[in-house]
């Protein structure tokens, strides 16, 4: 399975939300939140211009190689727009993940943590 394309959706109210979507070449697909309120659109151009070009043809189940190559290739390292984009295609990842396990994301991350 490869990334095939990731688009940035950027919504109301007031542009406060900031979303990425993944697509793959078998139909799958994963969301992630890049919300940075007072900065969405900060988030939104680093994200369209600089990292969806480079998820383009990688396997979205190598989760922790993708953090690392967006993590350590940043030119703003651990900056709050830099993280949001990276913890946005993080979560989308992992989503692709929990769909093709066929298994909600919690439960690949431990398990319910309560009951109520």
């Amino acid at each position: 399975m490869r990334i095939t394309d990731a688009r940035v959706i950027v919504t109301c109210p007031g542009r406060n939300f900031v979303t990425l979507k993944i697509f793959t070449d078998e139909g799958v697909t994963g969301v992630g939140d890049a919300t940075l309120n007072g900065r969405e659109l900060t988030v939104a151009s680093y994200l369209t211009d600089h990292v969806v070009p480079l998820l383009i043809g990688r396997d979205p189940a190598r989760i922790e190689d993708t953090w690392q190559y967006l993590y350590r290739g940043a030119y703003w390292r651990r900056g709050p727009v830099t993280m949001s984009a990276i913890a946005a295609v993080d979560t989308a990842l992992w989503d692709i993940k929990g769909k093709v396990a066929g298994l909600p994301v919690y439960q690949l991350l431990g398990g319910r943590s309560r009951e109520a």
